[in-house]
């Protein structure tokens, strides 16, 4: 069934998915009586004028600090969550179940609101497909992808819930056995899937990057990406009017349970209780719905007309990890479109030290050397092609690899052994440098063009080459389509010069990333949700 809808006359922050902006390493302030220490997915941001007037309501303030699900899982496991938080609020909690080390430290939760992920793309698209007038289910949305009738933006499953939720409902969905997805069951619907995921044209780590990128498309009338898959609540929001398409053989809903941790003091379980009391209130649900776009959590509270289908089918979740990971891991290195990545990365005099040695370990890191949860999504993935550009005075040559799907270690050992042989020395020639990267790109997308494409600029100094940033944005504006619309993801560190790297980001439609507070690789593990 699908709905036709107009934009939203203010849209609030359509935000999903880890934040750079927040180390939910980090606690966030000491408890206190009256405020509840929150590890949240961010996309709860939009949440703060409903919580404002609750601490005015209840005395109850919230103090987040956003993670993504993958990585907020691990957090709660390790027990890292319990030193600076009392709760977490994520879209789900049904990954955080399956692992047993989390599991046991969750307690009360309480469902706040929900949104389901589903399909958006714009009525005339949706009229030449010939959904407007009737149901359509999985199959046959995975059929028309699989031609090339319509494209879509998702953000990465481990990065983002909206991409992981959509990447379970169209897997569960197509296996058709009514029951929850194992191994077996993914192998034998891999054929559909890879259908279904090579209309997949955006990626993003975040829904409101992705919702972002694709409102800057669609102006472009030569837009390589007509629709997203994403949370109802921000489809509904977007500035671009579409159709929402509800599969009618089901979704994956989000239900945004605010989750006490069991190590939680007892002020901390009454300021739960009380907070949870005031969201769930008829006039607070209402005001959810209204200002969010999400679906209340309790029924006294009627949904409003602008949700066409008021009634949803929920598809059954992995009842393991290990089949969440295993589809999440088959997803990365064979069913999506692959990466591709150049790395420009400084090495000038001033990185000797500590800046080039937590190069390297980030590198190191994404070859499988790191073995945390979010580091295995995060490694350099099957049919993945990876460029390393060093440069310092000037570019060095380029160093190319392509990991293979079935026999990935030997490439990962040579990217690692390059990686660890990187030093520091001579100038800083930013620009030069990325300017000499495009011949690289140019070469490899004229012989493959099927890829998702990005550029990751590092740099711990501003520019001392003869080209300026003036003379890159020349540069840039003459640029064919198919390099222009490369994003540039930018990574502050060290001294790094930020309104520069900020107009960098933007007039390619990339995004900044911080590491002056944090180390590298927990940024260069972040980009990874963007490639």
């Amino acid at each position: 069934m699908i709905r036709r809808l107009l934009p939203a006359v203010a849209a609030l922050a359509l935000l999903a998915g880890c934040s750079d902006e927040a180390d939910p390493a980090r606690p966030v302030g000491d408890a206190t009586p009256g405020t509840l220490r929150v590890l949240a997915g961010s996309e709860l941001a939009d949440l703060q004028p409903i919580l404002d007037e609750a601490a005015r309501a209840t005395g109850i303030s919230v103090k987040f600090s956003f993670t993504g699900t993958i990585e907020g899982a691990e957090k709660v496991a390790s027990g890292t969550a319990e030193q600076g938080f009392d709760a977490v609020w994520f879209s789900s909690n049904r990954y955080l179940e399956l692992v047993p080390e989390a599991q046991k430290r969750l307690g009360t939760p309480t469902k706040v609101m929900s949104s389901p992920v589903v399909l958006g793309l714009p009525a005339a698209k949706v009229k030449e497909l010939g959904w407007d007038t009737k149901r359509v289910g999985w199959a046959e949305i995975a059929e028309a992808a699989g031609a090339r009738r319509f494209t879509y933006g998702m953000t990465d499953p481990s990065a983002s819930n909206s991409g992981f939720s959509a990447l379970v409902g169209v897997a569960a969905a197509l296996s058709g056995s009514g029951s929850a997805l194992d191994a077996a069951r993914i192998d034998a619907v891999a054929p559909q899937l890879k259908q279904f995921f090579s209309a997949q044209t955006l990626s993003a780590g975040s829904s409101g990057w992705l919702s972002e990128a694709y409102q800057r498309r669609a102006r472009d009338p030569g837009a390589t990406v007509d629709g997203l898959i994403n949370y109802e609540s921000v489809l509904l929001s977007s500035p671009e009017p579409l159709t929402l398409v509800y599969p009618s053989d089901g979704v994956v809903t989000a239900d945004y349970p605010l989750t006490l941790l069991t190590s939680a003091s007892s002020e901390a379980r009454e300021a739960h209780q009380k907070l949870s009391d005031h969201l769930r209130s008829a006039d607070v649900q209402r005001r959810i719905m209204e200002t969010t776009h999400r679906r209340p959590a309790v029924p006294q509270v009627p949904l409003d007309g602008k949700f066409a289908v008021k009634d949803l089918v929920e598809l059954p979740f992995p009842g393991s990890q290990s089949a969440v990971d295993g589809l999440i891991t088959t997803y990365f290195d064979q069913l999506r479109r692959p990466s591709r990545t150049l790395y420009v990365l400084d090495t000038s005099g001033s990185m000797q030290g500590d800046r080039i040695d937590g190069l390297r370990q980030a590198l190191v890191g994404l070859t499988g050397a790191d073995s945390s949860l979010a580091g295995k999504f995060s490694r350099f993935h099957g049919r993945e092609q990876v460029t390393l550009l060093p440069f310092n005075s000037s570019a060095r040559p380029p160093l190319k690899y392509e990991v293979p799907q079935d026999d990935p270690q030997p490439v990962l050992d040579q990217i690692r052994a390059t990686a660890t042989s990187l030093d520091a020395a001579g100038g800083t020639a930013i620009y030069s440098s990325l300017r000499g990267g495009y011949d690289v790109l140019r070469q490899q997308i004229d012989a493959d063009p099927d890829r998702f494409t990005s550029i990751v600029l590092m740099t711990d100094g501003e520019n001392t080459g003869s080209e300026d940033v003036t003379d890159f944005q020349l540069f840039h504006q003459s640029l064919p389509p198919n390099l222009k619309g490369i994003p540039i993801f930018p990574v502050l560190f060290g001294e790094s010069a930020t309104a520069e790297m900020d107009q960098v980001a933007k007039m390619s439609g990339g995004k900044v990333f911080d590491a002056r507070s944090r180390s590298l690789s927990a940024a260069f593990k972040e980009i990874r949700g963007y490639q």
